[in-house]
């Protein structure tokens, strides 16, 4: 049973990043396919072929089904895979749960509108409206509900990692990209989402993949990304890689990377360059590393 997931741009798509998530991190099949942000198309149009979706992400089960709400996306996921853990096993840690991605769901519109996802840069000197001011702090309260709430140990809302800290995740990058201020219990919170590997696979995508695009730039002084620095890794157009078949397809080597003095090989340039922006966080990689 593999999924098809249509997506918006890696660096912007705030909602492309939940449903990805929803997908990579609880280790579902699927396929996933990019619309344009940069293309004179509407994402509706770019989805004509898919109707009636006309948002990202959409997901296309193996039957043939649309469902074109992160939500709905969610619900039909925890349905179909219960034994995954989308959603909380305790009654009341999953209601809650549910309760906190439906209001990220419907609401933070100034948030969202004085910080719009922005993966390929950090800001510093931010000042928030009154009105992101109030959506920031319900964010810290929902949060601390959610500890509040759940008797489980662990690093996310609910303990294990579950479809709320998915939804929340591009939340913990907005805090993370533009310095907001936050509690301390908080501000751990966000680090969890900057260090976990499959947030770092799609930032690392979002660096390599499509136009820096105008229209999510503000008018800040820029920063260091905030999250755990990449180790370096560089493309190159010559060498004798370790590896005949690229790590994630299977397909002959094409494209050269060199890392840690040692040379591996892709099988396209993507393939390549997710990789140099942030090896560590790319399982099939680091695995063909201790192989060699």
């Amino acid at each position: 049973m593999t999924y098809d997931l249509i997506l918006g741009d890696y660096a912007y798509s705030s909602w492309s990043l939940r449903g990805w998530l929803l997908l990579d991190r609880f280790g579902l099949p699927f396929r996933a396919r990019l619309l344009d942000f940069n293309a004179a198309a509407s994402v509706a149009e770019q989805l004509a072929n898919h109707a009636p979706a006309r948002t990202v992400p959409t997901l296309i089960t193996p039957e043939g089904a649309i469902v074109s709400d992160s939500l709905a996306i969610v619900e039909e996921l925890a349905s179909r895979h219960p034994e995954t853990g989308l959603w909380p096993a305790a009654p009341r840690a999953r209601a809650t749960a549910r309760s906190l991605a439906a209001e990220m769901h419907s609401g933070f519109a100034a948030l969202r509108g004085d910080c719009p996802m922005n993966l390929r840069t950090a800001y510093t000197g931010v000042t928030l409206s009154a009105a992101a001011k109030a959506d920031l702090e319900r964010i810290e309260t929902l949060w601390a509900h959610a500890s509040a709430t759940c008797t489980a140990s662990g690093p996310w809302l609910f303990g294990n990692y579950s479809a709320a800290d998915a939804f929340y995740a591009p939340i913990a990058a907005r805090i993370a990209g533009y310095g907001l201020p936050v509690s301390e219990t908080a501000a751990a919170y966000v680090a969890e989402h900057l260090a976990d590997p499959a947030f770092r696979r799609w930032r690392a995508m979002g660096l390599v993949q499509g136009a820096t695009l105008s229209r999510y730039a503000k008018p800040h002084a820029t920063t260091s990304w905030p999250g755990p620095p990449a180790r370096p890794a560089k493309p190159i157009d010559r060498g004798t890689a370790e590896n005949e078949a690229c790590p994630y397809s299977g397909k002959p080597v094409t494209h050269l990377m060199q890392y840690e003095g040692r040379i591996f090989g892709f099988c396209n340039a993507f393939c390549r360059d997710k990789t140099a922006a942030d090896p560590e966080a790319w399982r099939a990689f680091m695995a063909l590393m201790d192989r060699n």
